[in-house]
């Protein structure tokens, strides 16, 4: 009972990090009631179901999100809804219980600190793969600015590390372990030795951000569109030129490839503000099928680049195995079809990588634009389907992390909020005002340099997962030496 206790603890100290709550500070400690548990329990299947347990609380009360959307655009009522969440959470709460189970072999070892930091960096990095990625514990980390220092090298997944770590430590410590066992976190002070992240300086170019305001079930009028954004990007506003142009994910169904009046005024409006463009469309696949794509228009209206989505929404944009009684929540009769991988859009200076709403999730894909030599990232966004939730904080959370990563600027520009500028350390830098009609600008530099990260992608994760696992099957065939906790 005590252990179950323990393992709720950690689940519900895991939710508390991110919005609604962001009490970021428990984020050294969150995993501790957890590892005291696993230190004392010796059955194995116990701890996969004390894992399970904590992973459980914190999908559910972290994405809680889902049931609200479900039931108003998915075709459930109440207590289906409800179903399809609870589902969902012990599905997920599936990598909480393997960490469990071979965390629990480490933690009677004198390594057990890095060990079970390692496992669980790395079973983070499993998120994405094997069905449903969002907030990672390193997130949590996004104003730490110490801590921050690690993003552009190791990924999220270091910041990851070091809380787990902590986490480890104190369990440790409670449990009155010998202080050589704790000792490893005697190199945390070497993280001053990172480069400082960039400082706070203002963009020296200007995009205009557009937010229709639009409702999910209601037609766009694109010449209103077209006029707020020519508004805002005329020179008069501030006697600048706009540099760029953005519209947020597709909305209200926009079809590039069907519909010759869109595809016009886009082009008018690029060539009337001598701007390059980016806006978010449905487009055809050739094989058939529909792709959720993003657009990129030069300043004489060409087309000059698309993207199309990599990464699809669970139940958004296709519907998972053992939920097919869940009506899909887009208006498409079939589900999209994935894109076939990032590509950069050069229009003027500017080499523009756009990555479309869910996909700020992953950053083994974002890092990947900077790779391309994007030297401007581009987040277009729709969280009009989780209505007025934490949902929407949380995706720009995770947005932040990215442009800290790749040493980016970021411009997020959603239907109807939060529409932002994030700067290369994960800064707001400008913002519009959310569940409203507006245009504004928003100020953006160029970066040519790449990060480590960007050039070399999740080798702390891959990493950190192999050896996470190695020591624990080591701690679970040498003999021990100490009797356990």
């Amino acid at each position: 009972m005590i252990d179950a206790l323990l393992a709720l603890t950690s689940g519900a100290m895991l939710v508390a990090l991110f919005p609604d709550f962001g009490i970021e500070l428990l984020a050294p400690f969150a995993l501790t009631p957890l590892l005291i548990a696993l230190a004392r329990e010796r059955r194995p299947l116990r701890r996969l179901l004390l894992g399970e347990l904590a992973g459980f609380v914190f999908w559910i009360g972290v994405c809680y999100w889902i049931r609200p959307t479900l039931a108003a655009y998915g075709g459930l009522n109440v207590p289906l809804s409800w179903l399809a969440l609870i589902l969902f959470a012990l599905i997920k709460a599936l990598h909480t219980a393997v960490f469990a189970w071979l965390a629990g072999y480490s933690m009677t070892r004198w390594w057990a600190v890095p060990a079970t930091a390692l496992l669980w960096a790395g079973i983070e990095r499993l998120h994405g793969p094997l069905g449903f990625a969002w907030l990672t514990l390193g997130n949590a980390g996004i104003d730490m600015g110490i801590l921050a220092r690690l993003a552009p090298y190791t990924g999220v997944y270091g910041l990851s590390f070091a809380f787990a770590a902590m986490s480890a430590g104190i369990a440790l410590l409670l449990l009155r372990r010998p202080r050589s066992h704790i000792a490893w976190l005697l190199a945390m002070p070497a993280l001053y030795l990172l480069p400082e992240l960039p400082k706070a300086i203002p963009g020296e170019q200007q995009a205009v951000a557009l937010q229709p305001n639009l409702r999910e079930d209601a037609p766009g009028d694109v010449s209103r569109m077209a006029n707020r954004s020519l508004l805002a990007a005329s020179p008069a506003a501030d006697g600048r030129r706009a540099n760029l142009i953005v519209w947020p994910e597709n909305p209200s169904g926009f079809y590039w490839d069907r519909d010759t009046r869109l595809r016009e005024i886009a082009a008018t409006l690029a060539r009337l503000a001598q701007a390059p463009m980016v806006l978010g469309a449905v487009t055809d696949h050739p094989s058939g099928g529909v792709l959720n794509s993003a657009i990129v228009l030069d300043e004489n209206g060409a087309e000059t680049g698309r993207y199309s989505k990599t990464y699809l929404v669970p139940f958004g944009e296709f519907v998972p195995p053992l939920f097919g009684w869940i009506e899909k929540i887009s208006p498409e009769a079939g589900d999209f079809v994935p894109g076939p991988g990032p590509s950069v859009a050069t229009a003027a200076s500017l080499r523009i990588g756009t990555f479309i709403c869910y996909e700020a999730a992953f950053p083994h894909l974002v890092r990947r634009f900077p790779a391309l030599s994007a030297n401007v990232l581009v987040n277009v966004s729709n969280d009009g389907w989780f209505f007025r939730t934490a949902a929407r904080e949380q995706h720009r959370l995770l947005t932040r992390m990215r442009a800290i990563e790749n040493r980016r600027w970021i411009l997020r520009v959603t239907n109807d909020g939060f529409s932002s500028a994030i700067d290369p350390a994960g800064r707001i830098a400008a913002q519009l005002p959310p569940y409203i009609e507006t245009a504004g600008r928003f100020r953006f530099s160029t970066v040519s340099e790449t990060s480590f990260y960007s050039r070399h992608g999740d080798w702390f994760a891959w990493g950190a997962l192999a050896a996470g696992i190695a020591l624990a099957l080591l701690s679970r065939v040498l003999p021990q030496s100490r009797r356990r906790p």
